[in-house]
């Protein structure tokens, strides 16, 4: 985004807990009302915000760069498949681990 303190669920005008539906719904509504032709700067920032929230992946990984990052590191371990989780004290060491 184009301010790192700018909250994308704000420009959305979403909730923190707003499913995948509602927050696309948000992003196709507010691009209707503001097109690139008309209002460039605020189609980037709806754009940018959208591209935040657009999955759970990337929602888990906003998440870790705002507030809350242990919370999101647990999230974002849930969006791996199931074959890829591990059990242990530090999971995420296996997962970094592989690409050596």
């Amino acid at each position: 985004m184009s301010e790192k303190s700018e909250n994308p669920y704000r420009v959305l005008g979403v909730s923190a807990d707003a499913g995948d539906g509602e927050v696309r719904a948000a992003y196709l509504e507010l691009v209707k009302a503001n097109p690139p032709e008309r209002a460039p700067e605020e189609f980037e920032r709806i754009r940018d915000a959208y591209s935040a929230l657009h999955g759970a992946r990337q929602r888990a990984l906003w998440a870790i760069r705002s507030a809350n990052p242990k919370a999101a590191l647990i999230d974002l371990l849930d969006t791996l498949p199931a074959e890829r989780r591990f059990v242990g004290p530090e999971p995420w060491l296996a997962v970094i681990g592989e690409r050596h």
